[in-house]
């Protein structure tokens, strides 16, 4: 890799992290979540600054291209995020049905006590 290039490569991930610690410190992600993202930041960083570990990985895992071997791990990390989020989403559209049902059940029961008023008065 040519200095040209891992400067460029650097300097994105650092936008990068730039960018995931603005968005933490806003609110927009929780720490919990930001953790995936981080681990993925920090797997790039790792391959810019020590290119030959992407080498060392594909001789291990039987990769001859180090671009294929370093797409292969691209593709690994973004399911893993996809997987996350799909459970994450899972999560909280049973946490809203629970909630709708609740306000349902409550608004059911604030109308039959209104009823019951009502025929009392009268």
């Amino acid at each position: 890799m040519s200095n040209t290039l891992r400067f460029a490569v650097l300097f994105a991930i650092a936008i990068y992290f730039v960018i995931l610690f603005f968005m933490l410190k806003q609110k927009k992600f929780t720490l919990k979540y930001t953790l995936l993202w981080l681990f993925s930041g920090v797997a790039m960083l790792l391959f810019a600054l020590f290119p030959q570990l992407l080498g060392l990985i594909g001789r291990l895992t039987g990769v001859e291209v180090g671009s294929n071997g370093l797409f292969a791990i691209l593709f690994f990390c973004m399911m893993m995020i996809l997987m996350s989020i799909t459970a994450i989403v899972s999560k909280m559209n049973d946490q809203i049905k629970r909630v709708t049902q609740h306000a349902a059940l409550l608004e059911y029961r604030l109308r039959q006590l209104e009823a019951q008023r009502e025929e009392g008065e009268d």
